[in-house]
């Protein structure tokens, strides 16, 4: 299986005004990401809502991508929960519709200790054999994979990849002076993590702005670095805007606005006020500007 590499979307799950899953606006959303160019697609993420999804709702998600995407993307698909039970049993049902790689948190909510989390990981490697991205977004999950602990994680065979949402620039330069082979999941930095080596950017902006991403990582794999630094200023003021805000509901909204619909997110997260979507019309001026 070949290395994944490129720009990956964190593919949010359209939803409709009733707040169930829209499978139809979900295609089509999927079609807007090929057709951009983006080289990966994940489902089931942070940024896909998972947390206020049903398990049925999970599988026929990652059903649909696979079946729809159909070899024009690569499809990650995370496979998170606090039993260890429970992701090896999604784990499998990735695997057997064909995911590229998995997607795996440690287990979160007031979760285990060190030799816990790497249980955790040793036992799904063991069901599967699919390749596994570590994600690592200790805000959120409660446990902060280190360059360390990520060393001591890749003696697991089937772990390949580590996904860092930490906000620490000098955390990916650690980790990928450590060999890692590292996706950068932090908006406001996806340019820099680029040039410092990451293999690619897990981005849920991307939902929005994979035009514009796509556009400046091929710039950034071509050397033409004064142009994609353009394009990276083009799209910043957006990146920071999601960054600050209440994230699904911000890039949500601007996916809207500049890709097509996918609904709100589903209650009780809220949609965005107005002083907030009069900020997020601000930030993405620059991108409707150029468009045009």
């Amino acid at each position: 299986m070949s290395t994944l590499k490129g720009i990956c979307a964190a593919s949010c799950t359209p939803m409709r005004d009733d707040g169930a899953v829209d499978y139809d606006a979900f295609r089509s959303h999927l079609d807007s990401l090929i057709g951009a160019g983006v080289h990966i697609i994940a489902v089931n993420g942070g940024t896909g809502e998972f947390a206020f999804l049903t398990t049925e709702e999970k599988r026929r998600i990652a059903e649909t991508a696979a079946s729809h995407i159909d070899g024009r993307a690569k499809l990650i698909v995370q496979t998170s929960a606090i039993r260890t039970e429970d992701s090896i049993e999604a784990s499998l049902h990735a695997e057997g519709i064909g995911a590229d790689a998995l997607l795996v948190l440690p287990p979160y909510f007031e979760g285990p200790v060190p030799d816990g989390v790497y249980y955790h990981y040793e036992r799904i490697a063991e069901k599967v054999s699919t390749p596994m991205m570590v994600y690592n977004v200790p805000m959120h999950s409660g446990f902060d994979i280190t360059p360390e602990f990520f060393k001591r994680l890749s003696a697991i065979d089937n772990i390949k990849y580590i996904k860092d949402t930490s906000g620490d620039f000098n955390r990916v330069q650690e980790l990928l002076a450590s060999g890692a082979t590292v996706f950068n999941g932090s908006d406001p930095f996806a340019f820099h993590a680029l040039l410092a080596g990451c293999n690619g950017c897990f981005w849920g902006a991307v939902n929005a702005i994979a035009p514009e991403a796509v556009e400046m990582y091929n710039l950034v794999q071509e050397g033409k670095l004064a142009q994609a630094l353009a394009v990276w200023n083009r799209i910043l003021p957006a990146n920071l805007f999601f960054w600050r805000s209440p994230y699904n509901p911000a890039v949500k909204a601007a996916t809207n606005i500049l890709t097509g619909n996918v609904g709100d997110c589903r209650k009780p997260v809220m949609p965005l006020d107005g002083d907030q979507m009069a900020e997020l019309k601000s930030a993405i001026a620059p991108i409707l500007s150029h468009r045009k």
